[in-house]
């Protein structure tokens, strides 16, 4: 390994995201001497003073977004944005233009599958795209994704867009903008988080010429094996409505 590398350590009910460097990282599970991490590779394994074995393994995406990453404003969830990659089937080499940006979260997953393509992603609030740009940064795919500190409600630069994902408030007012932007047969995807909101979308969204149009929601709950079998008492249910529309030309 070397030094500054991010790795997992993975065990079968703990696990840890680092930097390797030098020192000792005191857990629950026992005390990591970092220094030996350095004569390792992925695949290999290290103990804690207590003896606890952990395996070193090289963070996914998954693992970068839910332990490194800063969250300003909700996000759109991974079960939201795996709904999106499905119905647009969006891949590499795309451009992608994502408004607003929030804390980057989906604008660093769109990126990690548009790659080598581009994620264009607007955001008029400061504070929030301070916090995106540390993100995008942490997140090793800064040459992927350029963000703009800008209103999409006035307009979008990009031209022949595969692919605009927007959640924000009066997103109605972006559907013009967006429907220029598109290439024919690309997508638009807006999140609403109420039905009110998904209404005023709609209404915009049928002036134009797009076809295929959809609201979907998608409910994920977790199941529990411990005793009983049964659903998970807690979980997160509704998150938002994703409006779907392609372009026809």
């Amino acid at each position: 390994m070397k030094e500054k590398d991010l790795v997992l350590l993975l065990s079968q009910d703990s696990s840890y995201l680092i930097e390797v460097t030098s020192g000792k990282l005191n857990t629950k599970d026992g005390i990591f001497e970092l220094d030996k991490l350095k004569k390792k590779k992925f695949g290999d394994k290290i103990k804690t003073h207590l003896g606890k074995e952990f395996v070193i393994v090289k963070p996914n995406l998954k693992d970068i977004l839910e332990r490194k990453i800063k969250r300003m404003p909700q996000i759109i969830m991974p079960k939201d944005i795996s709904m999106i990659l499905a119905y647009t089937t969006v891949s590499q080499g795309s451009l992608v233009v994502d408004a607003g940006t929030g804390s980057a979260f989906l604008a660093i997953f769109l990126a990690n599958y548009v790659k080598p393509g581009k994620v264009v992603t607007y955001e008029k609030n400061k504070r929030f795209a301070k916090v995106a740009r540390e993100n995008i940064k942490a997140s090793g795919l800064s040459k992927f994704i350029k963000l703009k500190e800008k209103d999409i409600t006035k307009g979008i630069d990009e031209k022949n867009v595969d692919l605009i994902t927007l959640d924000l408030k009066n997103a109605e007012k972006v559907i013009k903008h967006a429907y220029k932007a598109l290439k024919a047969g690309g997508y638009l995807v807006v999140y609403s988080p109420y039905i009110e909101q998904v209404i005023s979308v709609l209404k915009r969204i049928q002036k134009f010429n797009f076809c295929e149009i959809k609201t979907l929601e998608n409910i994920v709950r977790e199941w529990q094996f411990e005793k009983y079998t049964r659903p998970k008492t807690l979980g997160i249910m509704h998150t938002g409505f994703l409006t779907f529309a392609r372009k026809v030309g």
